[in-house]
Formats: C-alpha cells, sequence, structure tokens
C-alpha cells in the first residue's frame, strides 16, 4: 500500500471549521493515533497525509486541514492549502458538531456539489447533544449522505468506512499507457538514462509504471542507457515494435533510430494518459509564438531539491532560450503551489505529472485553456524545440 505512488491513490480531503474533530475522524477512518488531537485551535496546520489501505477500493490518501475559519493571516494561508487539496481531492468528509451547518458548511457542500466531488457529512460530538433537526431535515431533503457519531468515543470504524466505500465514486479502469500500442507479445526497447539528477536506486514513476505494464502483458522488454542502444538492437533478431526514452536524451535516441521503428517518449505516454494530448500538443507547437521576453511559467508535481542541471529549472529554460532566440522570463512552482491566475503568463510548461492524480492535472489544464494560455509537458517542448516532436507524438495519435 505505502508502496503506490501518490498520483495512483484515492484521495480523500477531511475538512471543517476548527475544533470540530477532523483530526479525531482522521484517525477513526485509520484505526490510528496518526493525527495530533488538541481541543486548541489551529492545531493542525499544513494538510496532512495518511496513507491507508480502504478495502476495497484499494491504496488511498487522507488529508487532515486546517479550518475553515481559523482566524489569522497564517490561518489564511492554511485554508488556501486546503482549498487546493479540495480541488483534487476524490472525495471528502465535512465534519462539523452539535451547531450544525453555518455559512461556512454550506459554502464548502457548495463547492463539493460544483467540483461534483462526493462527499459525507459528519454532525460530530453528539455525545454533546444532538444536532439541529432542521440541518438533518435538509440534509435527508438534498439527498446529503450524513452520519451522527462522537468520533474521540467510537471503538468500531467499520460503519464510517462502510459509508466511504458507498459514496466513492465508480473508478474506471484506468487506461493502458502503453500496451494498447502494440501488437501481441510485441518487443519494445526503454531507454532510461542515469545521470546525475536520476534517483539512487530506483527508476523514476514514468520508468516503472511502463515497465511494470510492459511486462504483466508479457511484452518481452530491454531497459538500456541510450549509450548502449545501439548493441541492444543488434541483439534483437527484428527492430523492436516500440522504443520510448526519456525525454532528456530524445535527441540522441533519435539519431540512432531507422525512421521507421516507431519512437515516443515517457513523457508524451503521460500526457495521454493524465492529461489532454491534443491540447498538449498544440501548447508545444506554441512555443514557436512567444516573444521577447514572454513569461513562461515552469509547473513541477513533485518538490525535489534541483540538481546543477535540472530538467526543468535549467535544461527546459537554456533549450527554449536557445530555440526561440527570445530571452524568455521563467516562474516556477511546485508540489500544490498551482497558481489559480495564470492571465501574466505567455505559457506553461508542466511536468509529466506523474504525481498527480489525472483530476489533478486536467483541473490544471482547464485552468490554461480558460485563460487562453498554451499548456504543454517538458517532454512535448524538449521534442519540439529539437525537431522531433511529430516523430514521437505519431505513435500515440489515432
Amino acid at each position: 500500500m505505502t508502496t503506490a505512488h501518490r498520483g495512483a491513490r484515492l484521495h480523500i480531503a477531511v475538512l471543517g471549521r476548527c475544533n470540530t474533530g477532523k483530526s479525531t475522524v482522521l484517525n477513526l477512518i485509520a484505526g490510528q493515533r496518526a493525527a495530533i488531537v488538541s481541543s486548541k485551535p489551529g492545531t493542525t496546520g499544513d494538510p496532512v497525509p495518511l496513507s491507508f489501505e480502504l478495502l476495497p477500493l484499494g491504496p488511498v490518501t487522507l488529508y487532515d486541514t486546517a479550518g475553515l475559519d481559523e482566524a489569522s493571516d497564517l490561518g489564511a494561508l492554511r485554508r488556501e492549502a486546503g482549498r487546493k487539496i479540495l480541488a483534487r481531492a476524490d472525495m471528502a468528509v465535512v465534519v462539523t458538531d452539535r451547531t450544525g451547518l453555518g455559512p461556512w458548511e454550506k459554502e464548502l457542500i457548495e463547492a463539493l456539489r460544483q467540483l461534483e466531488t462526493p462527499f459525507l457529512l459528519l454532525f460530530n460530538k453528539r455525545d454533546q447533544g444532538p444536532p439541529p433537526e432542521k440541518d438533518l431535515a435538509w440534509c435527508r431533503e438534498q439527498g446529503i449522505a450524513h452520519r451522527c457519531l462522537s468520533a474521540d468515543r467510537e471503538t468500531d470504524p467499520a460503519p464510517l468506512r462502510e459509508d466511504l466505500i458507498g459514496l466513492a465514486p465508480a473508478r474506471e479502469a484506468e487506461p493502458p499507457l502503453v500496451t494498447d500500442l502494440l501488437p501481441p507479445g510485441g518487443v519494445v526497447v526503454c531507454v532510461t538514462p542515469i545521470d546525475a539528477s536520476a534517483p539512487k536506486g530506483r527508476l523514476i514513476v514514468p520508468q516503472v509504471q511502463a515497465l511494470r505494464e510492459l511486462v504483466e502483458a508479457n511484452h518481452p522488454s530491454l531497459v538500456v542507457q541510450h549509450t548502449e542502444l545501439p548493441r541492444a538492437l543488434s541483439l534483437l533478431r527484428k527492430p523492436p515494435d516500440l522504443v520510448i526514452t526519456d525525454s532528456q536524451v530524445v535527441r540522441e535516441v533519435n539519431a540512432m533510430l531507422p525512421p521507421d521503428v516507431p519512437l515516443t517518449t515517457f513523457s508524451l505516454l503521460f500526457a495521454r494518459l493524465k492529461g489532454d494530448f491534443s491540447l498538449l500538443l498544440e501548447g508545444a507547437r506554441a512555443i514557436d509564438a512567444l516573444g521577447p521576453e514572454a513569461p513562461v511559467l515552469i509547473a513541477e508535481s513533485c518538490s525535489h531539491h534541483p540538481q546543477d542541471d535540472d530538467i526543468g529549472r535549467v535544461k527546459i529554460p537554456r533549450l527554449l532560450r536557445a530555440y526561440t532566440k527570445q530571452d524568455l522570463h521563467f516562474a516556477f512552482c511546485a508540489g500544490s503551489d498551482f497558481p489559480d491566475d495564470l492571465s501574466r503568463y505567455a505559457m506553461v510548461l508542466h511536468c509529466g505529472g506523474c504525481m498527480l492524480n489525472a483530476r489533478e492535472m486536467r483541473r490544471r489544464l482547464r485552468l490554461c485553456a480558460a485563460e487562453g494560455v498554451p499548456a504543454t509537458n517538458y517532454g512535448m517542448a524538449l521534442s519540439h524545440a529539437q525537431g522531433i516532436l511529430e516523430r514521437v507524438a505519431a505513435p500515440l495519435v489515432k
């Protein structure tokens, strides 16, 4: 469960006012004291994730969030962080207490409805008195799933878990990442360079996910660095059915392959899996229209310490300045810090989004489209700037 990467889990946000018992509810769901519980307002700061196996749904991530009504400058920042969690949540638990439904809860419920996010409303602290009957009646009239409980006194989490399981959105079978592009038993060569930016002792998520899918579908696969690609090809009796490469060496790999061998990148596979492929493809072509001092936002879905030749902070800016012959101005955001106002940017370049769920990735692309801001991802930008985007996109265009 803990090895299921963040983008593949169901995300459940626990939301509500200060001191309604959100952290206690999260602990009850998880069956462990994972979140700090205190009667002091503001105990929960930034959203706290907890990985948990909620069978039969599988691995989920629960997020404990700050109180909606925390009054302070810091509280405003915490609410903003909670709002970002809400935007990418697949489900939500709204926690109130015997005081019932006020403006905060009504506003939150309306936001969840607009997002079409399933949610469970909990009237906590039942031991202190029942919630207002008018609020219970309103929930029944509105068809809102709700439960009254005292989370700190409950010993059996099963009823609450069953409520969540019953509300969970139908999870469509995740579309294939690569196997639908191959004939039965098709042979694949995966090019995975190992350089200073490669994580120690492991491959990155897109590479692992592609390899796992290929192995499960019985596709013979070779994994090599780009320097070993010619030797790997010589070992095969016929050309591979597909070569998948890391975008950072796509130019070198392209030069080594005969033009009739299908070539794509891990980044383009993820653009198809989680994003809007045609929108991202058009976004890459829009790089040609960037003018002098155009502001470009580079967005990463994970936070990491940038290396000396970091792809997002160094390589892409350097390559695009050289390609466009313009003094482009780059801004950066990471993790959940994706701005709502994109009007100040001429373009958004996003990473592959392997650490985001498809819901959040598509939300970000919708924000770009609503502002009329072209958006593409790292791999498409790198391939376009090196003149080979059409080749690497061809295997994915139907």
